[in-house]
């Protein structure tokens, strides 16, 4: 089994940056598809961004599609979402997500390793 483990979370003003970080360990992290979601209080965990393990596919939530940016770096297993000209929406607890697979998926149920999370929060 996988461990995924979130960092760069914090507590920013609208228009602010952050550089959120998921570190994978156990199988080889280059088999995997990746993938943040997002859940606000009260809310559902929603699809924020996925990538697949060649890092040739990308996809965004059109809420975040142009502020976003997902990568990876699988010498590192690592990967990564920049989130810039962040809004007051955007407050969540962020999920990263891992699925054993050649390509990514937008659901929830594809993903079999999800992170503890990390707090995102926004003021305006």
């Amino acid at each position: 089994q996988v461990q995924l483990v979130e960092s760069g979370g914090g507590l920013v003003q609208a228009g602010d940056s952050l550089r959120l970080s998921c570190v994978a360990s156990g199988r080889t992290f280059s088999t995997y598809s990746m993938a943040w979601f997002r859940q606000a209080p009260g809310k559902e965990r929603e699809f924020v961004s996925s990538i697949d393990r060649s890092g040739a596919s990308k996809s965004y939530a059109d809420s975040v599609k142009g502020r976003f940016t997902i990568s990876r770096d699988n010498a590192r297993r690592t990967v990564y979402l920049q989130m810039n000209g962040l809004k007051p929406e955007d407050t969540a607890v962020y999920y990263c997500a891992a699925r054993n697979s050649f390509s990514d998926s937008l659901m929830r149920s594809a993903y079999d390793y999800w992170g503890q999370g990390t707090q995102v929060t926004v003021s305006s």
